[in-house]
């Protein structure tokens, strides 16, 4: 019963929200894992890492795609960004606030702030 009801939200939410929205809500989602792993416990910041890795690695995978309709100029910038990003995740420790205020200017730039 409970997955037709998160089954149903989600079409709503997918049928009143555009794409660029939605994507912007999942950087969102992992900019409130990074703030709630500052000065968390060793999981939360695993896991907000974690989180925050296979993101920018689907960016990056997506943005490599020769399919992807972005101008070429736009999708090598944001490939550098993410590389950029996974730098620092690599980095002893990674520089959580870099990482939120770099997620939190493409969630803005997604919503068109």
């Amino acid at each position: 019963m409970s997955n037709t009801r998160a089954t149903l939200a989600y079409r709503r939410t997918s049928e009143t929200t555009s794409l660029r929205e939605q994507e912007a809500d999942v950087f969102r989602r992992v900019i409130g894992a990074l703030r709630g792993a500052e000065g968390g416990d060793i999981i939360r910041v695993a896991r907000a890492l974690a989180d925050t890795r296979r993101l920018w690695m689907s960016v990056e995978s997506a943005l490599r795609d020769p399919g992807n309709s972005l101008p070429a100029e736009l999708r090598a910038s944001l490939v550098s960004v993410a590389r950029t990003i996974q730098r620092e995740l690599d980095a002893i420790p990674p520089d959580i606030p870099f990482l939120i205020e770099m997620n939190e200017h493409v969630a803005a730039g997604l919503s068109g702030q």
